[in-house]
């Protein structure tokens, strides 16, 4: 790939390449269950880019941002594609649910000031309201994208300046506010390139020819625009995409989808594994072949080894590879890829003795009674070491610590934000080893631990609890308590007479029986006693749907937190 390869360059190139080739394929549900598909081929996906540039050139120029708000579909991705065409930043946004105040789009309008806003006709008079996020801002051009004249050949023009960002990546906001992460061009060809050389290691001579990404992720999520949208350019392979609803309401849809490609690739959040174990029913999977599934990512979020065993267990009849599932980490501020589990190879578990790791050690336990991780491999692609967030000293393998990334993966920071970019972006080792740069380097503020060669992620530092002058990681009990309660859970401390108490707020499946939460508590607490060796203060069982989550998913233990301590959750048990 050239060194001054752009994402629009690489458009390009497949549209001279391979012009009647699929790019994408988005599967409509919504229209019909049985899903309509609608495809794009490279020269048309470059034709349409073309005129939302020269659309865009009337109302902006160059470095301007372009917000793109509207539905998953076709018409999104060609959005992005035709703002960052144009040589503006583009700006991926969810889209609100109708009559619905969302914060996000409203903290992300203001703080990147678009000059446009690229929409669909059908939800634009929606999309109006979050025009006047800011009073103080002039409101922003709307274009309906689904409208533009894409049959006449859009008039040759002069090469459009593109400055180094492509994008702002605005994150989910689990422990502070939503902040836009600048990625530039460089940024997304090398990341991507990362993670497809990482993922199909295995192979000889790199991903199959008729390799197929196959995503319902989120355009807006850097997941979904990462490896759902940009893998297919640098592959030069089509993807099929539908709508997160689309899989929410049938998971069945993601692995029919799979089972009827050639060596898919694919990912999801570790849940989505998990719905498609309880929601896949046998009739569902009548006739499916699986064996030709080259990867799918289990990443996002904290990757469970119960859900890995259930999904092996569940898939493995109709052919599902075992090295199939690749457990990773990453985040929207190293673009998205840092590691994953090796390939050919089943994930690695090991339970590590809790009390150890609560002080700060990774030992493995001679049986299975400590804390379950999942192995997230060497890190191959990528420069990655584990740091003492007081001293800036790397660790010594089995010492947790502080993740640290290094390379041109990581992105330039945040926007208009010098003081966290400062205070995130611009680490410095104290005592860097042979063949370890002194800096810069991406402070993630996870806590990770290097245990036999491989990473595992123990949680986060701002989401240590301390209770009783003790560590815990709120991810290793909120584990525990999974296994009782079923759904979403959130473990927080807060203040007691003379220390922090431990309190765990749990999201009840609707199939519990009511006259069973007294006994579902004793089991909950003596459990997390026993394996944590800390005292549960409170158990609140909330009904589904009851915890606040970031646009990816994650339950906000900060704010949960809050609607704690202010009372403010509707709580199923009677006593407290």
């Amino acid at each position: 790939m050239p060194s001054d390869a752009t994402i629009p360059s690489m458009i390009a190139a497949r549209a001279r390449q391979q012009p009647d080739d699929i790019a994408y394929t988005f599967v409509d549900y919504e229209a019909d269950p049985a899903g309509i598909s609608d495809s794009v081929t490279w020269s048309e996906l470059y034709q349409r880019t073309q005129v939302i540039a020269q659309a865009l050139a009337k109302v902006g120029s160059p470095g301007d941002r372009a917000v793109v708000l509207a539905p998953q579909s076709l018409e999104y991705i060609v959005a992005f594609f035709g703002a960052v065409a144009a040589g503006f930043i583009a700006v991926p946004l969810s889209m609100p649910l109708r009559r619905q105040h969302d914060e996000r789009v409203i903290g992300a309008m203001k703080d990147s000031t678009p000059v446009v806003v690229l929409t669909t006709s059908d939800v634009v008079d929606e999309v109006r309201r979050y025009g006047q996020a800011d009073p103080k801002q002039r409101p922003p051009k709307f274009i309906e994208v689904d409208s533009l004249d894409y049959d006449t050949p859009p008039k040759s023009s002069e090469p459009v300046f593109l400055p180094k960002t492509a994008y702002l990546q605005y994150t989910s906001g689990s422990t502070r506010q939503p902040a836009g992460v600048v990625v530039t061009h460089k940024n997304v060809i090398i990341n991507v390139q990362q993670l497809l050389d990482d993922y199909f290691e295995a192979y000889p001579g790199g991903p199959p020819a008729d390799t197929t990404v196959m995503s319902w992720l989120p355009f807006y999520h850097d997941m979904g625009l990462v490896v759902g949208v940009f893998s297919s350019i640098m592959l030069g392979r089509p993807a099929v995409l539908m709508s997160p609803v689309a899989f929410m309401q049938k998971p069945a849809r993601w692995i029919q989808q799979m089972a009827s490609h050639p060596h898919t690739f694919t990912a999801a959040p570790n849940f989505a594994f998990e719905l498609a174990v309880k929601r896949t029913t046998d009739e569902d999977l009548a006739g499916l072949d699986l064996g030709g599934i080259a990867v799918m990512i289990n990443g996002a979020e904290r990757v469970h080894g119960t859900t890995l065993r259930r999904f092996r267990d569940r898939f493995a009849p109709f052919g599902l590879p075992e090295a199939a599932v690749r457990p990773s980490y990453g985040l929207a501020e190293a673009t998205v890829y840092v590691t994953s589990s090796a390939g050919g190879q089943a994930p690695t578990a090991v339970h590590f003795d809790y009390e150890k790791l609560a002080a700060g050690h990774a030992e493995r336990c001679e049986n299975e009674s400590g804390t379950e991780q999942i192995g997230l491999g060497a890190p191959r692609s990528t420069t990655v070491r584990v740091v003492d967030p007081e001293t800036f000293v790397e660790n010594p393998a089995g010492k947790i610590g502080e993740v640290w990334l290094h390379g041109e993966f990581v992105a330039g920071g945040y926007w208009h934000n010098p003081a966290l970019t400062d205070q995130l972006f611009a680490g410095q080792l104290g005592e860097p080893t042979t063949g370890t740069p002194k800096g810069p380097w991406l402070r993630t503020g996870d806590l990770g631990v290097m245990f036999d060669d491989e990473l595992y992620i123990i949680g986060r530092i701002k989401d240590l609890l301390i209770v009783d002058g003790r560590n815990h990681y709120p991810d290793d009990i909120e584990n525990t308590v999974a296994e009782f309660t079923g759904g979403r859970i959130a473990a927080i401390s807060v203040p007691g007479d003379a220390s922090e108490k431990l309190v765990v707020i749990a999201e009840l499946r609707k199939d519990v029986d009511p006259s069973a939460l007294d006994s579902l508590k004793q089991q909950v607490t003596a459990a997390i006693s026993a394996t944590h060796n800390v005292h549960l203060s409170d158990f609140a069982l909330v009904a589904p749907g009851s915890l606040p989550l970031t646009t990816s998913g994650k339950v906000r233990r900060a704010s949960s937190g809050e609607l704690y301590r202010n009372n403010e959750f509707r709580r199923l048990d009677t006593t407290t």
